[in-house]
Order: structure tokens, then sequence, then C-alpha cells
């Protein structure tokens, strides 16, 4: 009985979020009553004080930061003169444009759909939909590039063994952005927390340095649970919810049997991404590697890592046409041109709707209400007084509501860091903790706040399986998974902090 009024529910929220307009139209009708909301709180003057990090400068700041009125002359030249650079700026859309150019070769020419069938025929059935968790989960060493690669791969997964591809959208869209918090690798998300958290901690100490493991331990933990708690939610509340796929999209009955064809395409595949492979570590590994950077620097800081998603596309690309070679499926440079514009032409959707969806980002970036809703809230919290696991949970709490708010990970934390890293530090907590608390808030709630970068282009991979498919649709198939691994995460952390034990190597609960 409780399951059946637990999908009831989500029908009734699929059902409410569907009967909304386009989500192109409803990012026009929220800028809309942002560019109202603007006017008033302006018009009354409201401000707050804080403490904050310049992401310019990364430095510690005092900073006083006003509501400003998107109706003024300022605000309305600011709509007009910036609607083309916000969409041209929108982070989602150069990285899913040019990661479709490789993509969008190697899956025309066939590679994308032999490689799953070597996926389909070897990897057990009751292990597949694990594997798409922490495939996801682990995508965050590729920057962005899990959401344009792990999520539409899920889906063709899941329908090339008969079960429903909305699932394994659903399945790779909460490792990607559920998970993103947990690794077993460090990652340039863990170098770019560490320095905002060190500009924080140093508010209170100035010799304090947080490492880039800060988290990891925690962290590597984390992941199993989170691969466990996601193949639970898909196989026991998502899936039974959706039934039997009867969509438009086939299934390709040939999807579990490799042609001599494929499997000369493979081979050719296999030894140029070798190659390719040979020549990337070349240039990354010696201290005097062009991808290196300068002076031998840190991988984790090098041009290899802040343009992945480049290579990444170019790796897709040099193994597509290596396929489509091998296997005959290519013939001349044309063809080649063709399935890049084929690949382009598929996201004409998500091109429409990340235009309005960046201008709404940025109007509500340029008036300065989330920051204001943020700080108040932070301010808030400490003159409740709390304690230790309630003090935890509350400021969960607030990262949870920030969320919503503010898309951006660094800057929520550019924001709630130099507030909550000090206070809680004089509590005796460790820097590393507090931030491995936000982590964990922050990332399970990316999968319903539409104001997640990639939220639009998930939307746009729902439709592609469900014509009718919308807003609701994609709220009420995540929100188990934001439930289940808000409460799974959240008592891993607070067994860590009971027990004491450390959440990286050398790094404990305590100062």
């Amino acid at each position: 009985m409780a399951k059946k009024e637990r999908v009831t529910l989500l029908d009734r929220v699929e059902r409410v979020g569907n009967k909304l307009p386009h989500p192109a139209v409803i990012f026009i009708i929220l800028a809309g009553i942002l560019i109202l909301l603007s006017a008033l709180f302006a018009a009354m003057g409201t401000e707050v004080d804080f403490t904050g990090i310049n992401m310019a400068t990364r430095e510690i700041e005092e900073m006083t930061i006003a509501a400003r009125s998107l109706l003024s002359v300022e605000g309305l030249q600011f709509m007009l003169t910036s609607m083309v650079t916000n969409f041209t700026g929108f982070a989602p859309l150069g990285v899913v444009l040019v990661a479709m150019l490789g993509i969008g070769i190697a899956d025309g020419s066939g590679l994308l759909t032999s490689a799953l069938k070597g996926v389909v025929t070897k990897t057990p059935r009751v292990l597949l939909t694990a594997v798409i968790v922490f495939v996801g989960i682990l995508s965050c060493l590729a920057s962005d590039a899990g959401y344009v690669i792990v999520i539409p791969l899920a889906a063709i997964i899941f329908m090339s063994v008969g079960r429903h591809p909305i699932a394994g959208l659903a399945t790779g869209f909460a490792g990607v952005a559920g998970g993103f918090g947990a690794s077993l690798l460090l990652s340039p998300i863990d170098a770019m927390m560490a320095g905002l958290t060190t500009e924080a901690a140093q508010i209170v100490d100035p010799t304090y340095v947080v490492g880039i493991e800060a988290n990891w331990i925690f962290g590597a933990v984390s992941v199993f649970l989170l691969t466990i708690l996601g193949t639970f939610v898909t196989e026991k509340i998502v899936e039974p919810r959706l039934g039997k796929y009867e969509g438009e999209v086939e299934v390709d009955e040939a999807l579990t049997t490799v042609s001599q064809e494929d499997k000369r395409g493979l081979r050719f595949a296999g030894i140029a991404g070798l190659v390719t492979l040979a020549i990337i570590l070349i240039a990354l590994i010696p201290s005097w590697g062009p991808l290196r950077g300068v002076d031998g620097g840190p991988i984790l800081e090098s041009p290899f890592m802040t343009s992945l998603v480049v290579v990444l596309s170019l790796f897709f690309a040099i193994l597509g046409i290596a396929f489509g070679i091998g296997s005959g499926a290519i013939k001349n440079n044309k063809e080649v041109v063709t399935l890049m514009e084929k690949s382009i032409t598929s996201m004409s959707g998500f091109i429409v709707l990340a235009f309005f969806a960046a201008q709404f980002i940025a109007y509500f970036s340029y008036t300065n209400l989330g920051t204001i809703v943020a700080v108040n809230g932070a301010d808030l919290l400490v003159r409740w007084n709390l304690t230790g696991i309630p003090l935890i949970l509350m400021f969960m709490v607030v990262v949870v509501i920030v969320n919503f708010l503010i898309g951006s990970m660094s800057a929520k934390w550019a924001i709630l860091g130099p507030v909550f890293v000090p206070m809680l530090m004089e509590m005796g907590f460790t820097p590393e903790f507090v931030q491995a608390a936000y982590r964990v808030a922050d990332s399970t709630t990316n999968i319903i706040s539409p104001l997640m970068a990639y939220f639009a282009l998930v939307v746009v991979f729902f439709q592609k399986y469900d014509k009718k498919a919308g807003v609701g649709t994609l709220i009420s198939t995540m929100v188990p998974y934001t439930v289940v691994f808000t409460i799974g995460w959240t008592l891993l952390l607070i067994i860590f902090y009971v027990l004491g034990l450390n959440i990286g190597p050398g790094i404990g609960i305590y100062l």
C-alpha cells in the first residue's frame, strides 16, 4: 500500500508539472516575474552586507550587495545588450555543441552502437544499472562531459535490453549530477573546492591550507554507497512506475549481435584509440609536455584538464572515423562532415531552450536576489546557536535551499563558505568536514533544481523518448533519487562524524 501511495504522489507531481507550458515558455514567465520582483526589492532598498570570496581575485572581501532592478534604465539596457552574450556564454551550450561534434561522428559511424553491443552482451544484466550509476559518478573526472555522453548512452543501453529508456536516462542523470560530490579519484572539482575553502579558512587561521585530497576518503566511500542507492531507486521505484516502454523509438533488434564489419571497425577504432591515448600521455605526463602547462605544473591544473571536453570530442571523432573506415560506413571526408551536421541538427530543441534558460539565469544573477536570500539564510542559521549534528543538518538545509536559487557550485560556496567555514571552525570542526557536508547537500538536489545548468538538456533527452514529457516528468522521475541519496548520504556523513573517521588522508572531523 505504501508503495502505491508513493507512486500516486509522483504521478501527481508529473501531471501538475506537465500541465505547465513548454520549458522555454516557463523560463520566459519566470523572467517576467523576476523583472517585477527585482523592481520591487530595489525600490525597497534591499541590500545585504557580508564577507565573501571575490571570484575574480580569489580574496576575502567585505561586500555590500543591493537588489538591482531590471526595470531601471541600466536593467533594461542590460537585458538588451547582454542577450547575445548571455546565450553564447551559457556554459552548457558550448560544452554540448563541441562534445556533439565528436560524439556525432562516433554515433553516426556506428561505433557507439557496436561498442554498446559488447557492453550489453558482456555485462551481467543484474549489474547493468549499477555500472551506469558508477560510471556516471566517475564522469566528474571529465568535467561536464558526462551530461552529454553518459546520460544519453544510458538510455540506449537500457533500450537494448528491453528496459525503459527513460529509466536509463534517470539512472545516468542520478549518477552524473546526483553523485557529483563523490569520486574515487581526485578531479578538477576537488582543486576548485579546496581553493575556495582555503580562502574561507584563512579568515580564522591565515596559515591554514585545504588540500585537494581533503574529502578523498569520504568521497570514495560515497561512490559505492550511491551506486547501491541509485541501483535500488531505479529498479525498485523508477522502473516499476514507468512500466513497459511503448514509445515511438524502436529497439534495435540487431543491437546484441556484432557483425564482421562491426568487428573490423572496432579493431580499427581500438588501434586508433591506443595511438591517440599514447600521444596524449606523451604530451601530458612529462614536465615538458605541451598539455602539462607552464613549468610542468600539476596535472589537475593543466591545460589538459581545462580543455577535457575538447580532448574527449576529438577522441570520439578519431575513433568514429577509424571505425567508419574499418566497417565501410565512412567512405570520404564529406560523410564525416555530414555526420557532424546531423548531430548538431538533433540538438536544435536544446539550443532554443538554452537561449531562454540563459537569459533567465543571467537576469537572476544581475538582480542579486539569490545572493541576498543566501546571505540572510546563513545569518539566520548563525543566530540559532545550534551545535553538533543539528548544526550540520541545518547548514545542509540552507545549502539545499540556496541550490534552487544559485546554480553554480562554486558561486554558492564563494558566498556560503566564508560564513560557515569560520563559524564551524570556531566550534571545532575542520574546514574539510564543512566542505564535505556542503558537497553532499549540493549534489543530491542538483537533479531536481531547474537552475542546474544541464536541467534543460535532460528535459530534451526525455522528450526524445516521450514527446509528452516535460519538466514534471523529469522532476517526478528524479525526486526518489534526491530523497534516497539525501537520506543515505547524510547518514554516511553522520557515521563519519559519530565515529570520528578521517574524511581525507590524515584529515579528521575536528581541529
